[in-house]
């Protein structure tokens, strides 16, 4: 567990009231970006305030009405997840560079300069990133903003991706919660089928290939029908 003098606030307004916890910075950061982690180890105190630099705490009705629980275990993902997590300067910094890394990684494997056609290294991605002022989102993976990267890129770095095309039919258990998953890469046309199974074409970077079908089959226990449609 963090300690209060170590700990960030992480703090949300809902239902007209504010509402703060205190929480380990890296654990709320990878609790944020969708990581499992564990939320006793992650608070600083087991409260939810309406102000924590006064100790002033949230009654329970306020937390019952704006979460329908008072567990503050339930309720610290919650804000953490739809609020404003307050990372130190340094700590963002480092998680900015480390994202814009990860960025210069995607790209360098799925982009080349189709003046050579061989790839960008990931440091020429790096100075084009920062001569273009490009703003990383520590919050966001390097597969949300590869695509706001390029085109941020492209007037000083020649940088060329091909793509393909996949099909991917996902049965109707698994259906609901795959299709948000699947709206975050480029899906080209959907069809909700007779028996509920979604059949879906989403159009991605060829370097992602091995990403899209490792995450569609975690998400459907590997029942997910996929195959690359070729000719196109």
């Amino acid at each position: 567990m963090v300690t209060v003098d170590q700990a960030i606030i992480a703090k949300l307004d809902s239902h007209g009231r504010h509402f703060e916890v205190l929480v380990d910075a890296n654990l709320a950061y990878d609790l944020k970006e969708g990581k499992t982690v564990s939320v006793s180890k992650m608070l600083a105190v087991n409260d939810v305030f309406t102000d924590s630099k006064k100790g002033m705490k949230a009654s329970p009705s306020a937390l019952k009405e704006a979460f329908n629980t008072q567990d503050v275990e339930k309720i610290a993902p919650e804000i953490i997840k739809h609020g404003d997590v307050q990372l130190t300067t340094e700590f963002r910094r480092k998680k900015v560079e480390e994202k814009k890394l990860q960025i210069a990684a995607l790209i360098s494997r799925n982009a080349i300069n189709p003046q050579t056609k061989a790839p960008h290294p990931p440091e020429r991605i790096v100075n084009a990133l920062e001569q273009a002022h490009f703003s990383v989102d520590p919050f966001k993976s390097a597969e949300q903003q590869m695509d706001d990267a390029v085109k941020a890129v492209k007037p000083v770095l020649p940088l060329s991706i091909e793509e393909i095309t996949l099909s991917v039919e996902v049965p109707a258990q698994h259906a609901g919660r795959v299709y948000g998953m699947m709206k975050e890469f480029n899906m080209t046309s959907e069809q909700w089928l007779s028996n509920g199974s979604l059949f879906a074409k989403l159009t991605i970077p060829a370097g992602m290939k091995e990403t899209v079908l490792r995450k569609i089959a975690n998400a459907t226990s590997g029942s997910a029908v996929i195959e690359e449609v070729k000719g196109k």
